[in-house]
């Protein structure tokens, strides 16, 4: 496998003396992450599960954008939303919690709904 085609990354998480409060770094960048009431933790910060959402919603506008420079295409804007849901009655495996569902919603504009169409396909096939 050739250098480029590789690619590495890390991030840290430490706990602090708040219960449930967690100080996360990435490189040179430090947020905080709470853990969610129900656990008996702040909640007042970014959770977990909304930390996983938003990093994957960032792929998508990374990817899209990344895929649009290739076909020398330019949309003026990428969003996208998204939404998990988790049913701890019904969870989808019982070693580890993951997302019943995740739905993710791009808006493009700059582009005709074809290219969209095409964008959206391609960030599916990665």
């Amino acid at each position: 496998m050739s250098q480029s085609s590789i690619r590495s990354y890390s991030a840290q998480a430490r706990s602090t003396d708040t219960f449930g409060r967690v100080l996360c770094s990435a490189r040179n960048h430090h947020f905080v992450a709470d853990g969610p009431v129900q656990n008996g933790c702040p909640g007042e910060a970014v959770g977990p599960g909304e930390l996983f959402l938003a990093s994957v919603a960032a792929c998508g506008v990374e990817l899209v954008q990344s895929v649009a420079k290739a076909q020398q295409l330019a949309p003026t804007s990428i969003a996208v939303d998204i939404e998990g849901t988790m049913d701890r009655s019904k969870p989808v495996r019982q070693d580890v919690s993951v997302f019943n569902a995740v739905t993710l919603r791009f808006r493009l504009s700059g582009v005709t709904q074809s290219q969209a169409d095409d964008l959206i396909t391609a960030f599916k096939s990665r």
